[in-house]
């Protein structure tokens, strides 16, 4: 089959996150890190630290996308930076208040598990859900 040329296609539009249904998922994100994720996760340095380690987790915009990401130490004397950043769970606005949830795959690729779902749901995948570990 002869190869064929590359072309310009449309893509569906871009829906901008309302401002206020942006407010509701970062105020429920950030209870969600704060009484469900960062007790779980983020434990103090160990006394002989070797490997990585989660020290903070947070939530970031970009465009109409809600990133979860999680802030790894590097105590090694080999590292080359002293902390790195994961993402490992990511919302996207697909519009009428609603989302689509993914997970990041071990690849570096997104893998969406939930389509169309609403903020409280997404939450509570990301809380219960195996594949949304930071």
């Amino acid at each position: 089959m002869a190869n064929q040329p590359k072309a310009w296609v449309f893509g569906p539009p871009r829906r901008p996150v309302p401002g206020t249904v942006k407010d509701e998922v970062t105020t429920k994100a950030e209870a969600l890190i704060e009484k469900v994720l960062k007790p779980r996760n983020v434990q103090p340095p160990p006394k002989k630290p070797r490997f990585n380690y989660i020290t903070k987790i947070t939530t970031k915009w970009l465009g109409s996308k809600c990133y979860f990401i999680s802030t790894y130490a590097c105590p090694g004397p080999h590292a080359l930076s002293p902390t790195f950043e994961s993402k490992f769970a990511r919302m996207e606005y697909v519009g009428n208040g609603k989302f689509a949830l993914s997970f990041m795959r071990h690849t570096g690729q997104w893998v969406e598990l939930y389509d169309a779902v609403s903020v409280d749901d997404c939450l509570k995948a990301i809380r219960d859900d195996p594949w949304f570990q930071p």
